[in-house]
Formats: structure tokens, sequence, C-alpha cells
């Protein structure tokens, strides 16, 4: 397609995905293919079936043994490790594809805006925080596994940028949470119809993480928010 002067038109028809969100998606669906083709016999042996069980008790967060590591004050790499390997690990594939989708969408967003290395620390530090609340909050048996938290955290970085566009032409500022206000709203209502866990402590720690961090990691967010201390 040429513009009106003869001139190559080579922008996209579709925006690209910054390199580190489609990594990071291919990482999650990688993932799910191992456990996928595991489940099926076709890699693994009679093992493979139960792969995924065993990575959720290897790798997924578990208040119990956090319970332990305060209690004794012993922190072993293979538990701590916890905290940021559980986002990986999905209780089924259906609770990865939707973690994939938000991360895809909300990724795309954030990482364009803020840059990738910031869509990066977004991503783990939310989701680090997450299982940390999770952990001091509740006295919840229920493995935290998935990368909810996480994406939560990059709705967040999302929230903290129509919050600023919300505030650069005058318009009401609260409208920038109708998203996560939406989405918490759906998990209680689904709770008390179907009954659900308590990992909504995790993905609401997460959002409100990575809210926080886009002060620092967007461009010009400390600052801005420096003017507005002043002028308050």
């Amino acid at each position: 397609m040429s513009s009106p002067d003869n001139t190559p038109d080579n922008t996209p028809a579709i925006n690209p995905l910054p390199p580190a969100v489609a990594a990071l998606f291919l990482v999650l669906l990688g993932i799910e293919v191992v456990f996928g083709l595991a489940s099926r016999g076709f890699i693994g042996g009679p093992e493979g079936v139960g792969w995924r069980t065993a990575a959720i008790q290897t790798y997924a967060f578990s208040d119990r043994v956090f319970d332990w590591m305060l209690q004794t004050g012993r922190w072993p790499l293979e538990h701590v490790i916890r905290f940021f390997s559980y986002s990986y690990v999905h209780a089924t594939f259906t609770h990865a594809l939707f973690a994939g989708v938000i991360l895809l969408a909300m990724g795309k967003m954030v990482g364009e805006v803020f840059g990738q290395m910031a869509f990066v620390i977004i991503f783990v530090l939310s989701g680090a925080f997450g299982a940390l609340m999770y952990g001091l909050l509740l006295n919840d048996p229920v493995w935290l596994t998935g990368a909810f938290p996480s994406v939560y955290g990059l709705i967040g970085g999302f929230t903290y940028i129509l919050w600023r566009s919300l505030s650069s032409v005058g318009a009401n500022q609260a409208r920038a949470f109708t998203l996560i206000t939406f989405l918490m709203g759906f998990q209680l209502l689904f709770g008390l119809l179907f009954g659900t866990d308590n990992t909504w402590v995790a993905d609401l720690s997460g959002f409100c993480m990575g809210f926080a961090l886009s002060i620092f990691l967007a461009p010009g967010g400390w600052r801005d928010l420096m003017k507005r201390l002043r002028r308050g």
C-alpha cells in the first residue's frame, strides 16, 4: 500500500507487542503445552499425568510454608522462590488462558508507555507482593497459583495511565478505577453465587503494588507526584 505521494506505507496493520510481553506470554503458554502433552501421555510416560500437581507442590505459594518460615526464622531458597515461581504454574489451562489474555492486553499498554523493563518489574514485584499479603493476612491452606496477582499489577499500571490522562484534561480521576472496581465486584458476585477461595486478596494486593510502582516507573511519574504534593 502506498501513500498519495507514492511513498510506500510500511505501517504494520497490527501494532506489534513489546518483546518482553510476547516472551512472557510464550513462557506461560509453553508451560501449559508441556502440562497438556504430559496429561495426555505424549511425554513423560505414566508419571507425566502428575506433572502439574507436582509443579504446584514444588513451586506454588503455600501459606503453611510461609507460616513455618516466619515461625522458625529459616528462609530456604527452595521456599523463598515460591513468591515468584507461583505465577508460572496454573491450576488449569483455562486459568492460564484468562491470565494470558489479560497479560497481552495490559502488558502491551504498560510496556509501550513505561518501557519493557518497567513492565517486567511491575509483573514480578506485584506477584511477589500479592503472595506476601496472601500469607500475612490469611491463614488459608489453598495453594496460591497463577499469574493473576501479577497481571492485576499490570491493571494497576494501566489504571495509573488513565488516572494521569484524566487529570491532564481536568476530568474526574475516579473513573480510572472503573476496571478494577468491576473486576473485584465480579469476583465478589461470583464468590457469593458459586463459592470461591480467598485468592482475591493476592489479586487486589497485586493491583495496589502495580499502581504504587507506576508512580516511580512511569515517565515523569515521580515529578508529577511532587508537583501535586507541593500544590496540596
